[in-house]
């Protein structure tokens, strides 16, 4: 911060506990506009928005964009979305990094000035005290509710689809809570379906992205049987192994190969697997992540052969039936 000693003292420790930004009614209990305009224009200070300031004359931080959104948005609002499931530690979604997302309460008056640059305002009609962190500066929304809103806002389903099962693989929250939040009354969501879906299919145990297209895409696109997720085997030397997804009656798995399988250690260890498999009388379809999005239909009808072929040579069972029309019929 730029002369910082020759402030008062009580303003100074304010600047200083808040990286430098600070409303300008604050400024203006220590400081007449005279000043304020002085160091505004000088260039020691900077503002942002209409009734926010900054003690510092080079480029914002991400910190320091975040604490001027949350005052322009002013009492009641909170940081939201993928901003407040970033500060709770989520990682791996830095595509719009330099966006802060602001969840205002709706019936709140709007504000007549433009937010700040890269803010984007969003409005509820259920934020009250249960729905933010306590004691956190800047005010935030807790991180069920962030990485549920952030779901809903993402701009394409598997943008959504993909927070929420980062937001449970890296224990930000559990799927239980989640589910609760995505029902709570009073809030309607364009996705409410998709995200109980996805998460009821991680509570299934579909882990990766790749799972859950699979599983969107393939098993319910095309009405297949709903087989068992992350199905643990024991191999020859002890080793727990799990199988991306089973049909355990009629002895068929699918494993879906990400970027990870290009590597020749984790190739050879999949295919030692899958010969073990072989040997147990399975049957083992692999497709690639990419061609489960692009071409679903494929991967189903080899899928929906498999189990056609395991009835035909076991008794009838669960998974007995005809296959009509790229649709199984029990």
């Amino acid at each position: 911060m730029t002369s910082l000693a020759v402030l008062p003292p009580v303003l100074r420790d304010i600047i200083e506990d808040n990286e430098g930004v600070l409303t300008l009614e604050t400024a203006l209990e220590h400081l007449s506009r005279a000043e304020i305009r002085w160091r505004v224009t000088s260039g020691r200070w900077q503002r942002p928005c209409q009734r926010v300031l900054v003690a510092w004359p080079g480029p914002l931080t991400g910190s320091q964009k975040q604490r001027v959104a949350a005052y322009w948005a002013g009492p009641g609002a909170a940081l939201a979305g993928l901003t407040a499931a970033r500060l709770a530690g989520l990682t791996g979604f830095d595509w719009d990094s330099g966006v802060v997302h602001v969840l205002r309460p709706a019936g709140r008056k709007p504000r007549r000035d433009w937010p700040p640059a890269d803010v984007v305002v969003h409005w509820s009609r259920r934020l009250g005290p249960e729905d933010v962190s306590p004691n956190l500066v800047p005010r935030r929304v807790r991180p069920v509710r962030a990485l549920v809103d952030a779901a809903e806002w993402m701009p394409s389903n598997r943008g959504a689809q993909a927070i929420l099962a980062a937001g449970v693989q890296q224990n930000l929250a559990r799927v239980d809570d989640l589910l609760r939040e995505a029902g709570r009354s009073g809030t309607h969501r364009r996705r409410e379906h998709l995200i109980r879906v996805t998460l009821q299919d991680i509570a299934g145990g579909s882990q990766a992205l790749s799972e859950l297209d699979f599983m969107r895409l393939v098993v319910r696109g095309y009405q297949l049987p709903v087989p068992d997720r992350q199905v643990p085997l024991y191999d020859t030397q002890g080793r727990k192994r799990y199988l991306d997804a089973a049909w355990k009656p009629a002895r068929v798995a699918v494993e879906i190969d990400g970027a990870a399988h290009q590597e020749v250690l984790q190739y050879w260890d999949d295919m030692d697997r899958d010969n073990q498999l072989t040997l147990r009388g399975y049957t083992v379809l692999r497709f690639p992540s990419a061609l489960v999005r692009r071409q679903p239909g494929y991967v189903a009808a080899q899928i929906r052969d498999a189990l056609e072929a395991a009835t035909r040579e076991r008794p009838p069972g669960p998974l007995a039936g005809r296959i009509t029309g790229g649709r199984v019929k029990a």
